[in-house]
């Protein structure tokens, strides 16, 4: 098993065709935009690509946990482009941050996390201000006591 270094980087390019919109790909009624789950894959693509040249032959990874908030519609046509980079490795466990943009701007992040609200002094960031326009994707399996894991190497 070859060590996984901080900030391997992969990305994931995709011109979205009408198979990826979300009229086609879940109910009729929905806008002709990307779909979100074609958003995740993407970004999923992007976080295996960051690894790949780092999983020995019959290792691969799994995805079971994805924290992002699709921000911007994406029509047929556009290209969408997912990047992904490695923040944290911890025996199979692989951390990433994620980010989706199209030809036009950025479509997908992280999902903001919830936190206590406390008044700030004048001219004090928000800790969403602070944060990074990045998504974060955790690529894991679930351990066999059912406790959580994130990123995982397997064998296929």
């Amino acid at each position: 098993m070859k060590q996984i270094p901080i900030g391997a980087k992969g990305d994931f390019a995709l011109v979205v065709a009408p198979e990826h919109l979300a009229n086609r790909f879940k109910d009729t009624t929905l806008p002709a935009v990307l779909a979100t789950p074609v958003m995740i894959v993407v970004m999923e693509n992007a976080a295996l690509n960051a690894i790949k040249p780092y999983l020995d032959p019959g290792e691969s990874a799994v995805g079971t946990r994805i924290d992002i908030r699709h921000v911007a519609p994406t029509p047929a046509g556009l290209s969408v482009v997912g990047e992904a980079e490695v923040t944290g490795v911890d025996g199979r466990r692989v951390e990433f941050t994620v980010r989706a943009t199209d030809d036009a701007e950025e479509i997908g992040r992280r999902k903001p996390r919830t936190r206590d609200r406390r008044p700030r002094a004048a001219g004090e960031a928000s800790r969403r201000e602070a944060l990074p326009l990045t998504g974060f994707l955790n690529l894991s399996a679930m351990p066999a006591n059912g406790g959580t894991a994130i990123a995982t190497r397997c064998r296929v």
